[in-house]
């Protein structure tokens, strides 16, 4: 029985793991797009070639996702929490895809976590939630708009007697190895949430110790992301690429090196699984306000950043909810 529920579980893992792969493809490629330094085709093979390999990189995040956030009950009842949090992640996920809200696949797969660990009157480590979780989505975006409008504004003053005209041509071409950056930044953090997950059950189940990342779990967890993202995410592609501000291809560069660089640092300094939707969101607000404040959107700002509050307690919600559904199956 229990075997067959790890299988359940790592299932519906792959199924987050694909409904993360569509819903934050925008984050990688949507500036490039709307700049046309890429056409939407051939920004989605790049995007899911780029998140494939950034599967690979690393596994830091993972085992802090896998050990660091909940601590539940062994046996059936501790599989349940997690198929309970998957299914809270992905009700979340499509919600906010449906919508197209760009809110945090990341911050659903915790807030998914901790409500299905309450509900199961499991552990929470909330040391680890606050570190890990509260304190970087709080600092992620501040640091994102704060720096990308700074490395906004050292592009204009570097550039400032250039020719126009060359320098879009030369700026599109520059997005398309940002664009890859922050492909690959996004397969380095998110597939790594979907591993940890996976080791968890495994390790709730029985059937491994520890929290070292077996390698088919990354094979599996690095193919449905890069599935995911090949297959799109059109409407909050929309969001992010012309509905915040519109965009040129010095902004857009800006904002995806300044989100990428983000990325790599708080996945391999600090093991933080951060939200790569905020962190290019907020970078895509700070170069908007370099160009001058009121050709931000601010209304729409504000739709995504209630998304944003609104992600981990739903998210929480909804797998509690899941795991009172699933109870009478622990027997």
């Amino acid at each position: 029985m229990e075997l067959a529920t790890i299988v359940v579980v790592i299932v519906v893992a792959l199924a987050f793991d694909y409904t993360n792969g569509f819903h934050d493809a925008a984050n990688a490629i949507a500036t490039s797009v709307a700049t046309r330094a890429l056409t939407p085709r051939t920004a989605l093979v790049m995007a899911a070639l780029m998140n494939l390999f950034g599967a690979f990189l690393g596994t830091e995040v993972a085992t802090t996702v896998g050990s660091g956030i909940i601590e539940p009950p062994e046996g059936p009842a501790g599989l349940l929490v997690v198929l309970a949090a998957l299914i809270g992640a992905i009700v979340w996920n499509l919600i906010t895809w449906r919508l197209g809200l760009p809110s945090s696949s990341s911050h659903a797969l915790i807030g998914g976590l901790v409500g299905a660990a309450l509900a199961s009157s499991g552990g929470v480590h909330w040391d680890g939630v606050l570190e890990k979780v509260v304190i970087p989505m709080v600092l992620s975006p501040v640091v994102g708009c704060a720096l990308a409008a700074a490395v906004m504004l050292a592009i204009l003053w570097i550039f400032r007697r250039g020719r126009p005209e060359p320098l879009q041509r030369g700026f599109r071409h520059a997005q398309t190895v940002s664009a890859a950056a922050m492909a690959l930044g996004h397969g380095l953090q998110d597939a790594q949430k979907t591993m940890g997950v996976i080791v968890l059950a495994l390790v709730v189940g029985g059937y491994h110790q520890g929290f070292e990342i077996p390698w088919w779990v990354v094979l599996v967890s690095a193919g449905a992301l890069s599935a995911g993202t090949y297959a799109g995410g059109w409407r909050i592609m929309r969001t992010l690429g012309r509905r915040i501000i519109a965009l040129d291809p010095p902004r857009g560069f800006a904002a995806e090196a300044t989100a990428s660089s983000i990325l790599y640092t708080t996945a391999f300094v600090f093991a933080a699984p951060i939200s790569t939707t905020q962190t290019i969101t907020a970078s895509i607000l700070g170069v908007g306000a370099t160009k001058r404040l009121s050709a931000v959107r601010w209304g729409v700002a504000g739709n995504i950043a209630i998304a944003w509050v609104l992600t981990l307690p739903m998210a929480a919600l909804a797998a509690a909810l899941a795991f009172w559904a699933l109870r009478p199956l622990a027997g």
